[in-house]
């Protein structure tokens, strides 16, 4: 079983931020496959369901983001799941805002939340979901960018690679990673260049 944590930080504050759209994809995931995130403990929403046939964990950690680890810990011992299982979908600033790459083990690259799942795991082992976001165009300090809304103008581009990245995720679960990467990463390039060039 694939427990498939997204992270973000929990209350009506932050909704929509670009440090939450690791919430938006699963919940679209959740959507999708219809598992209602109704369940609230080990420091998470959460539930149990299915991608596909597949049986998965869901869960959104309601710590806020360097604390993300301490729901990741529990839901993997608590439903004895291996580290190799575990998906996280988080930002990514070295990303550009309406890419994803798709990845397994690495750093936290400053990310508060991986960070906070490493050091809680003792491992860096697991397979990620890397959503860009970019970096401020202007001297805004990170920490200020990251907790910003994304603007109108980005929304048609965020509701695509949201719905990609859902997609990407649940070839994880029933294709593995390699056959995952292949597939989307090929496609991101082509999304990516179609951009540029419009």
């Amino acid at each position: 079983m694939n427990l498939i944590v997204g992270l973000g930080n929990p209350g009506s504050r932050y909704q929509l931020t670009r440090h939450n759209i690791g919430f938006m994809v699963l919940e679209k995931i959740a959507a999708r496959w219809e598992v209602d995130l109704k369940q609230k403990s080990f420091d998470a929403l959460w539930n149990r369901g299915k991608i596909a046939g597949t049986e998965v964990l869901l869960a959104m950690p309601q710590t806020f983001m360097n604390l993300s680890g301490n729901a990741a810990r529990r839901l993997l011992a608590y439903f004895k799941v291996d580290i190799n299982n575990l998906i996280v979908i988080h930002d990514d600033l070295d990303l550009p805002f309406g890419s994803f790459r798709l990845k397994t083990g690495g750093g936290d690259a400053g990310h508060k939340g991986l960070k906070s799942i490493i050091t809680c795991l003792g491992s860096a082992d697991f397979m990620r979901v890397r959503m860009g976001i970019g970096k401020p165009a202007d001297r805004t300090p990170v920490e200020d960018y990251v907790l910003q809304r994304f603007n109108p103008d980005e929304s048609t581009l965020l509701q695509q690679v949201i719905q990609s990245a859902s997609e990407a995720t649940a070839d994880i679960v029933t294709s593995g990673m390699q056959q995952a990467m292949a597939k989307y990463h090929t496609k991101n390039k082509n999304m990516s260049h179609k951009k540029e060039d419009g």
